[in-house]
């Protein structure tokens, strides 16, 4: 129990799912996703056979960098970045006719599979382990050596997140206090101003004396 309780916490440090979608002609797809810092990020993707389309794929972050680009995209390919800090990106698929196309192509869809995968997930072990020539075991317990990192990363990013929460909520707390004694000053004043006016209007009148 105890062992599988550490796995499931290892298995939430890292991110692995795939997509499939079908995009028309002239139609632009974008797909987003969130990283923290210092995270590897690797994305497979396949195009289906559509000889009237071609698509251009761009995987871009938040300030518009272009961290990959491919025009005429078939068959199947592959980016992938790290990120240098927390941050958004999106890979963005557009479809347009091939010259001399037209007709029945404009009404043609192409299948485009995409897998994306973060953190430990995403590192190539088998190539890691012919590099630094790694048995079996020293292969799994980098694996896990990473997951946990993940995990440690996530949970402190979690951790800071929090912090600024409730930061911004004692800082709102103290503003709406802030704002509330100052409007029962403003009504409290405004009253006084009120009975003085018509305490003077009164005995300017000679109601009262």
């Amino acid at each position: 129990m105890k062992w599988s309780r550490v796995l499931l916490l290892m298995s939430l440090a890292v991110s692995v799912y795939g997509i499939t979608f079908r995009l028309p002609v002239g139609v632009k797809k974008c797909l987003r996703d969130e990283v923290h810092k210092d995270v590897l990020v690797v994305g497979h993707y396949r195009l289906s056979d559509a000889p009237m389309q071609k698509t251009d794929i761009k995987v871009l972050d938040t300030n518009n960098h272009i961290l990959h680009s491919r025009e005429d995209a078939h068959g199947t390919g592959k980016f992938a970045f790290t990120t240098d800090d927390y941050d958004m990106f999106e890979v963005c698929f557009e479809s347009r006719i091939a010259g001399g196309g037209g007709g029945r192509a404009t009404e043609m869809e192409r299948e485009i599979s995409l897998d994306l995968k973060h953190g430990a997930e995403a590192k190539d072990y088998a190539k890691l382990a012919q590099v630094e020539k790694l048995k079996p075991l020293e292969v799994e317990l980098r694996r896990l050596e990473d997951m946990s990192e993940s995990v440690v990363r996530n949970f402190a990013y979690m951790r800071s997140r929090e912090e600024e929460m409730r930061d911004t909520n004692e800082s709102t707390s103290r503003r709406v206090l802030y704002l509330t004694v100052f409007s029962i000053g403003c009504l409290v004043c405004l009253a006084l101003w009120q009975v003085l006016y018509l305490r003077s209007y009164f005995k300017a009148k000679k109601l009262i004396e």
